[in-house]
């Protein structure tokens, strides 16, 4: 009995032991698929002409940061193998020390590549590619499209939010500051696209793409960006008349914002209307009465009442983003081309996990999607908003356009050189006189309205 103890000990030693060396295996791999991944580019081919189009003093700053990480990464496994020497309490065994230097030896070597100066761009490309390779970063290098269908080529740190990268390009592009220009992904295989928003963490966003995704980032200037602070009664009083929304003044707006958005919490736009709804893996469409809350989309099914029993959770926000759409009408027969739809950022292809939705115009569209955007975003979007407006501010009191123009060399109502004219919106222009009969509506109760 002792016998087979021992042997059934033994076994499950072994066992033990190969159980570890697959799980150190599996780690090791996933390490250097991440460390792969780490290493990829948005737009180019492949990561070679990526860091060609990159701008001389992009490539010097990449291979800097590079440097410092190796630097700190070699520096803490010295720390790490120096205190498991220095903690070791049985006999040293050769076999180990021999392994501990063999350990040591590789991350040696990057110090005296860093020692040689590369002189080339085709040196250092070829540098940065290797640092890449040891380095475990999160960084991308992105071709951004602009709107006379040339491109800017950036390199974005998983640190820098889209409200950075939008600054590092008002510096390349050398346009104006306006809080309408946006960041925007294309999906052509969904036909959908949207805007990110500005708290967002491009690398983050960007990493939800798959390797051979034909997505594209766009630079544009986007109207209905902020529309909801800039004419917040189009979403606050869209049961209005049209003639009353159109006298709001500057006042009146600003109040609408502070009740909405003053609070700690923001209050949604009760918004609900007919929507078209794309039915599972058909090309059919139903209309169903929709409501939008602060906890989701619910709507009404058939042979049911508008009442609050009986709505049922059409989609939660938390998880989903809204994409407008183009062509759905060809694509899906829809009975508009003013869809949108909602899905988990990870769907890159068509998907039953995927909601289609469809509007009689584009005012309802915007009405909606904006709404979305609230309801999700909440405070985060009114914080955006105000650090567009102090970017956008600040950046055109420092611009050489208002300079010369303060100094007289430039006449007002003059377009700068080099800057972009205002572009017109479909939205009706708003006086500064305010109505006479005009009341800012009470806010609720409570700071959110939940079925």
């Amino acid at each position: 009995m002792d016998n087979i103890d021992a042997m059934f000990s033994d076994l499950l030693g072994e066992m033990d032991n190969l159980s570890q060396s697959l799980t150190s295996a599996v780690d090791r791999s996933e390490v250097a698929a991440a460390s792969q991944d780490s290493a990829i580019s948005i737009g180019f081919t492949d990561l070679n002409e990526s860091l060609n189009d990159l701008e001389d003093h992009d490539l010097d700053a990449l291979m800097a940061d590079l440097e410092n990480k190796l630097t700190l990464q070699e520096s803490s496994t010295n720390e790490e193998i120096s205190s498991q020497t220095h903690n070791q309490t049985s006999p040293v065994d050769p076999a180990m020390t021999q392994k501990s230097k063999l350990a040591i030896t590789p991350s040696a070597e990057p110090s005296k590549v860093m020692n040689t100066e590369p002189q080339t761009k085709a040196e250092k490309i070829q540098l940065a590619l290797e640092k890449l390779k040891e380095a475990k970063v999160r960084k991308l290098i992105v071709k951004v499209l602009l709107i006379d269908n040339s491109s800017k080529t950036l390199m974005v740190d998983e640190r820098q939010t889209v409200r950075e990268v939008l600054d590092k390009l008002f510096e390349k592009t050398h346009c104006d500051f306006s809080i309408d220009w946006s960041l925007c992904e294309t999906n052509p295989e969904l036909q959908i696209e949207r805007g990110f928003e500005d708290h967002e963490y491009l690398v983050e966003s960007l990493s939800a793409w798959t390797r051979h995704s034909e997505n594209k980032i766009h630079f544009l200037s986007k109207a209905q960006k902020y529309m909801m602070f800039t004419e917040p009664q189009i979403f606050y009083m869209w049961k209005k008349q049209k003639a009353s929304m159109m006298a709001i003044n500057s006042h009146a707006k600003e109040l609408l914002i502070k009740e909405h958005f003053g609070g700690l919490t923001v209050i949604v736009p009760d918004l609900e209307g007919m929507l078209h709804l794309k039915e599972d893996g058909k090309k059919v469409w139903k209309p169903r009465f929709f409501v939008l809350r602060a906890s989701g989309i619910y709507y009404v099914p058939k042979g049911k009442t508008k009442s609050t029993t009986d709505l049922i959770c059409f989609t939660q926000l938390e998880k989903v983003n809204v994409y407008t759409s183009s062509n759905y009408k060809q694509k899906y027969r829809a009975p508009t081309n003013f869809c949108f739809i909602l899905k988990h950022p990870c769907i890159q292809k068509e998907s039953p996990h995927i909601k289609f939705l469809c509007c009689d115009d584009e005012h309802t569209m915007l009405l909606w999607v904006s709404s979305i955007r609230i309801s999700k975003y909440g405070t985060q979007l009114y914080k955006n908003y105000q650090d567009a407006v102090r970017t956008s501010t600040l950046q055109t009191l420092l611009s050489p356009a208002h300079k010369d123009r303060a100094n007289g060399q430039i006449p007002p109502g003059r377009t700068p050189p080099g800057s972009s004219p205002l572009k017109s919106t479909n939205i009706d222009v708003c006086t500064d006189e305010p109505p006479p009969d005009f009341i800012p509506l009470p806010p609720p109760l409570l700071g959110h309205e939940h079925v």
